[in-house]
C-alpha cells in the first residue's frame, strides 16, 4: 500500500473527529474510471474483485484491481481497454502538428491519424472514420448547392467536408465540428490545400453544445456508442426531450433533424442496430415522419467491428407514400414508405422487399396471440469466470451445463461443461433456481441469427449464451408445440425479414404471431399444413400469399 514519507496511508482520509476512514468512490465514478458499466462494477463487488464500504468502492481495491487483474484475467476483458489505450496522445499530437505545418502535407493524413489511435480509444470515443467511397456514394444525389450550407457535425479527418467542396459548396458555407483538435487541424489544412481558403468554420467543440444554427445539408458518420457519463445522459435527455439511455449516434441524428432547414437533406452512416433494435424505436418513428430517399447497407467496412454500417438519406419534407430506394447486399429495389409504418417496433427492415412485407402483413392479419405476458423468461447463468466455476470433466457432485452452441434443432450436443450447484452462489447472475428445474421449458440460443430452440423436460442448466422461457399454465400451446413452431423454416424466415439480428431478444420473440387456430385441429406441428392454414406458399424460393 502506498505511503507518504511521514508514514500516512494515501488510501485513507481523516474525518472531523480524527478517525481514519477509507477513501472511496461512488459506483458511477468507479465505472467511469475503469471504463465499464455500473452493473459490471456491482458484479465485481459481488465476486470479490472490488471491495465496498457504505455503498461505495474502496479506492485501495480499485488500484489493486487495476494492478493485479487488468490485462491478466479474462473475466475483466472489458477493463483491459485501460491497458490497450497505449498510444501516446501528446507525442501523436506533436507528430500531426509537424506534418500539418510541413511543405509535404499528405492528404491521407486523416487516415494515418485514425490508424495511429488505439482500438480501445476509438471504441470509447466511437471513432470510425468513413471510407471515401462510402462518403461519395452517400452524397451522390446532392445537386442543388447554390448558396446552400453544409455541415458535418462530427467531421473527423474531413472526408464529408472534402466531398462537399467537390460537390460545389462554397468554402465559406461549409461547416464542421469535432472534439478532437488533431482531426480539426487536419480538416482545416485539407481545405486550405484544396481551395487556398483559411476557414474558421471548422471548430473544435462538441456540436451538441454548440449555438443554435440551421443548415441545408447535414451529412456525417456520428460517434457510435460513445461512452457518456450519467450526468451527460441526464443533461441531453432534458435538453432534447429524449430517453436517458439514448445512443450517441441517435442523439446526433435527432439533434441534426432539429438543425435542418425545411427542404434540407440529411445523410447519416449508422450501426445496423439503429434500424432494428428497440432502443432506437423513438428515433425511427421521427425519421418516418419525413421523406426517406435511400437506405443503404455498406456491410462490415470498419476493421474490428462486427456490426454493419448502414445509411439513411432523407429530406425534411412532409412524408407521402413515396418510393424509397433500398440497397442491401448488392441488391437494389424500391418500397413504398408506408410499407415501413406497420412493421413491429417501427423497424426499418429495408432488407425485405415489398412482396415480403405483404406476406408479413398477411401473417399478422390472421388471428393470433403472442408470448407477451404469457411466459416467464430466464437468462442463462453468468458465472463471471467459466474456467473457475465450470469443470470440463464430469464428477458425481456436478450437473451438466449447456451453452448456446450446444443447442441444435435436432437436440442437444453432448455436454462438455459441468457445474456444482453449490457454486451457483458465487456466480454473477443466476435466474431463480425453479426456472432451471421447471418440469418443462424452452431453451434457445441467444447469440444467433436464426431461431434455434430445444424442448427441455430434464431440468437442465444453461449458461448465458442461452436463455429460457416457461409458458404459463393457461397458454393454449404446449412447450413442445411452441418449440417446433419457432424452429420452423417459415418462422425463421419471418423473424429474419422483420428483425434481422444476431441476437435472439426476448422483446422480438414476444412480438412473433402464435396462430393458435392451427393447433385446435392439429396436435403436432407440420409445416406444410401450417402454411396451408395461413394460405401461404413457397414461390421462387421464398414465401408468398396464395392468390
Amino acid at each position: 500500500m502506498r505511503q507518504s514519507k511521514s508514514g500516512l496511508d494515501f488510501n485513507t482520509q481523516h474525518d472531523l473527529f480524527g478517525q481514519v476512514e477509507p477513501i472511496t468512490l461512488s459506483i458511477e465514478k468507479t465505472a467511469d474510471k475503469i471504463g465499464v458499466s455500473t452493473a459490471t462494477i456491482h458484479n465485481w463487488i459481488k465476486t470479490g474483485y472490488l471491495l465496498s464500504s457504505n455503498g461505495k468502492v474502496l479506492s485501495s481495491s480499485i488500484e489493486n484491481f487495476i494492478a493485479e487483474f487488468v490485462g491478466k484475467d479474462k473475466l475483466i476483458a472489458r477493463a483491459n481497454k485501460l491497458k490497450k489505450d497505449n498510444h501516446n496522445h501528446t507525442l501523436l499530437s506533436n507528430i500531426i502538428e509537424n506534418k500539418i505545418n510541413s511543405d509535404t502535407f499528405d492528404d491521407n493524413l486523416g487516415e494515418m491519424y485514425q490508424n495511429s489511435l488505439s482500438e480501445s480509444f476509438r471504441n470509447k470515443e466511437g471513432i470510425y472514420y468513413t471510407p471515401f467511397n462510402v462518403v461519395k456514394d452517400m452524397m451522390k444525389s446532392i445537386t442543388d448547392v447554390e448558396n446552400k450550407t453544409f455541415l458535418d457535425p462530427c467531421c473527423g479527418g474531413g472526408n464529408f467536408i472534402m466531398q462537399a467542396l467537390e460537390a460545389g459548396f462554397k468554402t465559406e458555407n461549409v461547416y464542421g465540428f469535432d472534439t478532437d483538435i488533431n482531426a480539426v487541424e487536419i480538416t482545416k489544412k485539407r481545405i486550405f490545400n484544396k481551395t487556398g481558403y483559411k476557414t474558421n468554420n471548422i471548430i473544435c467543440a462538441d456540436f451538441l453544445n454548440s449555438p443554435q444554427q440551421n443548415f441545408d445539408y447535414i451529412f456525417t458518420n456520428p460517434p457510435w456508442g460513445k461512452k457518456l457519463s450519467q450526468e451527460e445522459r441526464k443533461q441531453y435527455s432534458i435538453i432534447y426531450n429524449l430517453q436517458k439511455n439514448i445512443d450517441t449516434s441517435s442523439l446526433f441524428f435527432v439533434v441534426c433533424l432539429q438543425r435542418l432547414n425545411n427542404g434540407g437533406k440529411i445523410g447519416f452512416l449508422l450501426p445496423e442496430a439503429f434500424f432494428n433494435i428497440s432502443t432506437f424505436e423513438d428515433v425511427r418513428k421521427q425519421a418516418l415522419e419525413y421523406k426517406i430517399e435511400r437506405f443503404i447497407d455498406y456491410g462490415n467496412i470498419f476493421k474490428g467491428l462486427i456490426t454493419k454500417a448502414q445509411a439513411i438519406i432523407l429530406s425534411r419534407e412532409f412524408a407521402n407514400d413515396d418510393l424509397v430506394q433500398c440497397e442491401f447486399e448488392n441488391t437494389k429495389f424500391t418500397r413504398r414508405l408506408n410499407s415501413f409504418v406497420n412493421i413491429p417496433k417501427h423497424i426499418l427492415n429495408f432488407w425485405a422487399k415489398e412482396d415480403d412485407v405483404k406476406t408479413i402483413e398477411h401473417t399478422f392479419s390472421v388471428h393470433h396471440i403472442t408470448l407477451q405476458n404469457n411466459a416467464q423468461w430466464g437468462l442463462g447463468i453468468v458465472t463471471g469466470n467459466n474456467k473457475k466455476i465450470c469443470k470440463s470433466n464430469y464428477t458425481a457432485d456436478c450437473k451438466p451445463v449447456f451453452r448456446g452452441q450446444d443447442i441444435t434443432k435436432e437436440g442437444l450436443k453432448e455436454p462438455v461443461l459441468f457445474i456444482n450447484e453449490e457454486d451457483l452462489k458465487f456466480c454473477q447472475q443466476v435466474a431463480p433456481i425453479e426456472y432451471y428445474k421447471a418440469k418443462e421449458k424452452l431453451i434457445y440460443r441467444f447469440i444467433s441469427n436464426k431461431l434455434v430452440c430445444f424442448y427441455d423436460n430434464e431440468q437442465r442448466y444453461i449458461l448465458n449464451s442461452a436463455n429460457m422461457l416457461i409458458l404459463k399454465d393457461n397458454f393454449p400451446l404446449s412447450t413442445k408445440q411452441l418449440t417446433d413452431l419457432l424452429n420452423s423454416n417459415f418462422m425463421n424466415w419471418l423473424f429474419d425479414k422483420i428483425f434481422h439480428t444476431h441476437k435472439i431478444l426476448r422483446g422480438d420473440l414476444e412480438l412473433l404471431p402464435i396462430h393458435t387456430g392451427y393447433f385446435i385441429t392439429n396436435k403436432d406441428f407440420d409445416e406444410d399444413k401450417y402454411l396451408n392454414y395461413l394460405q401461404i406458399e413457397i414461390k421462387d424460393g421464398t414465401y408468398r400469399v396464395k392468390r
